[in-house]
């Protein structure tokens, strides 16, 4: 056995052991080209929010088109009120969520997959979630979900939620795996960023990442397509939440053989002022502080959305890193280096257009994978751009230029020697 073959089998095996089986989210069946259907479907539509009480005891209020059914949990580190319900249309005022109150700090809502939303409330301190209902509409007023907090010590929490959360959750649904038999096309994944209730960085002026690099993964993706050379997927193809392990399982179940994740960036005004694309790479230490404080913020956004991080081993990512670092660095350098070269021409690259930090997503063991962050929301100019359909189509042509380059070798080589070229463990 060849020793790029026995270090796959390797990886295969410890990450396997230390990642449970999960449902993919993958993208709904669609013509190569083709867009996303527009369907408006008839969900209840949650039209204002607010909250009442103190620092022992706070209500939370949603008011509703119609009843739902709710299921109100918690978490801890950061401590966390998370509940979950079936899709609902949010038209609550701008700037919700954002003013504390009480034992509220802030909360957030959104899609968090196909069919079912949550919100996320940013407690004070440790709560218990004492009462979780929905009324009926009546004299005048609207369905209207309650929650009742209050405060309890941190051994109380624990308790109460090694209880609840032994209860059953709906799981996400299960769709069509995307590996098409027979078909040596090589396979890249696309991986817009943030989604759903986690909106990523937001704009002074409004404008949020999670719009702004899906409308950009899209175009990419179209492009990608249009050559004909690629199998292309999507982590994303709509305003969904992935957490960043499933982006990394969903590349890896379908053996990738490039992963790109579109992401922008923003600075505090503190921070001083900066611009144009940056390209990540995996490292266990941050090129700069800049590369660490991005990685840091990235990383968090399971929490953002109220994911239950307890499944998921502390030391997870020190495993994926090294055993990324060994063989697929050189991939993912090479690939970066290409794409910066190709950019150059399409872009305006920041000061330093190549980087690496500790960024979960990129973390697979055995995929060539880069962040690309297009911009600064924060910077008028990088923004212009970001929201400009003839950027886009010139920053996108760029990519595809930079992984017909990558694969070029590959493609070039017989049929049968295809995937051994294009695989991190062919020894070469």
């Amino acid at each position: 056995m060849g020793r790029g073959l026995a270090l796959a089998l390797a990886i295969a095996v410890v990450v396997g052991a230390l990642h449970a089986p999960v449902a993919r989210a993958a993208e709904p069946p669609r013509a190569p080209g083709s867009a996303i259907p527009a369907t408006v479907p008839d969900f209840p539509v949650a039209t204002d929010a607010r909250l009442a009480g103190d620092a022992g005891q706070t209500r939370f209020v949603v008011d509703l088109s119609k009843t739902i059914e709710v299921r109100a949990f918690t978490l801890a580190d950061p401590y966390r009120v998370i509940v979950d319900m079936p899709q609902v249309t949010f038209q609550l005022p701008a700037k919700t969520g954002e003013r504390a109150r009480g034992l509220v700090k802030a909360f957030r809502y959104g899609l968090v997959m196909p069919g079912g939303s949550r919100i996320v409330i940013d407690t004070t301190g440790p709560v218990r979630v004492e009462r979780a209902f929905v009324l009926e509409p009546a004299d005048g007023l609207p369905a209207r979900l309650v929650l009742d907090l209050a405060a309890v010590d941190r051994a109380t929490f624990l308790r109460a939620a090694a209880i609840d959360n032994r209860l059953p959750r709906e799981s996400r649904r299960s769709e069509p795996d995307a590996k098409q038999n027979g078909d040596p096309r090589p396979i890249v994944v696309v991986d817009p960023g943030h989604g759903g209730i986690d909106n990523g960085t937001r704009a002074p002026s409004g404008e949020e990442e999670k719009t702004i690099v899906l409308a950009f993964g899209l175009m990419l993706r179209d492009k990608l397509e249009q050559t004909g050379k690629y199998r292309v997927v999507m982590t994303r193809s709509d305003d969904r939440f992935i957490p960043l392990g499933e982006r990394v399982r969903f590349a890896r179940s379908r053996e990738a053989a490039l992963f790109i994740s579109i992401h922008c960036d923003a600075l505090a005004r503190r921070d001083g002022g900066a611009e144009g694309a940056t390209i990540y790479t995996l490292s266990e230490h941050a090129s700069d502080a800049e590369a660490g404080r991005l990685a840091e913020a990235e990383n968090k956004a399971d929490v953002i959305a109220g994911v239950d991080l307890s499944a998921e081993p502390d030391d997870i990512a020190d495993i994926l890193i090294d055993l990324a670092q060994r063989e697929t660095k050189n991939y993912s350098n090479q690939f970066a280096r290409t794409l910066v070269g190709e950019l150059k021409s399409a872009a305006k690259l920041h000061k330093h257009p190549l980087k690496s930090a500790g960024f979960r997503v990129l973390t697979a063991p055995d995929v060539p994978s880069v962040l690309v962050e297009l911009g600064y929301v924060s910077n008028k100019t990088d923004l212009k751009l970001m929201t400009s359909d003839a950027w886009r189509a010139k920053a996108t042509e760029s990519i595809v230029r930079a992984v017909d380059a990558f694969f070029q070798p590959r493609l070039a080589t017989p049929a049968g020697e295809a995937k051994a070229a294009g695989g991190v463990g062919s020894g070469n």
